[in-house]
């Protein structure tokens, strides 16, 4: 199957999923991101608004914002990498393009993912050998190069959206781990 067959079956899917197992799940996702195994006090995180069916929750910022985490919200600026700005709550959040909801402060620009410990991703879905697939846009393949060695990319996807095998091209980046509402973090080797 082509990417793009492969996200419109996905999306589809998503939309399908009752208002109650979103919620659930995001709670789920919240407990795991706080439980002192993936994220540590103290540690920068770049996260994520979800938008539409995505997993997770404005909530579980306020989580990891509570819990100590520093937290980097991406900003979309033009078609390169993504411009990144501190979560200073929900409130601090505006309309940005494709729907998304951003941070009002100041931008640090495409650098500060450098800064980050972990970097949470919006996914589709993802493969056992790490391959993402996003939405199609491209910020995120454009961005991640500019983390820093060593810095975890997780993936952030529903139980049944990891699969054996996803199509993949050689400027997509690989997730070095998976983070699930029910299997919570799986690192891949």
């Amino acid at each position: 199957m082509t990417k793009w067959r492969w996200r419109k079956e996905l999306l589809s899917e998503r939309r399908r999923v009752p208002a109650s197992v979103r919620f659930a799940e995001a709670i789920s996702l919240s407990t795991h991101l706080t439980s002192g195994r993936v994220v540590r006090p103290g540690q920068t995180v770049c996260a994520f608004v979800p938008i539409a069916s995505e997993p997770g929750s404005v909530q579980m910022l306020d989580e990891l914002n509570d819990y100590g985490a520093r937290v980097l919200l991406p900003v979309v600026t033009n078609q390169g990498p993504l411009e990144w700005g501190w979560y200073a709550g929900k409130d601090s959040l505006v309309p940005g393009p494709y729907g998304l909801r951003e941070p009002n402060g100041e931008l640090l620009g495409v650098s500060a993912l450098r800064i980050a410990d972990m970097v949470l991703v919006p996914a589709l879905a993802v493969d056992r050998n790490g391959v993402r697939l996003g939405r199609g846009a491209g910020h995120y393949d454009q961005s991640l190069p500019l983390a820093s060695n060593g810095t975890e990319l997780v993936a952030i996807v529903r139980d049944q959206e990891i699969f054996e095998a996803l199509p993949s091209e050689p400027h997509d980046v690989r997730m070095t781990a998976v983070l699930t509402p029910n299997r919570g973090l799986l690192r891949f080797v």
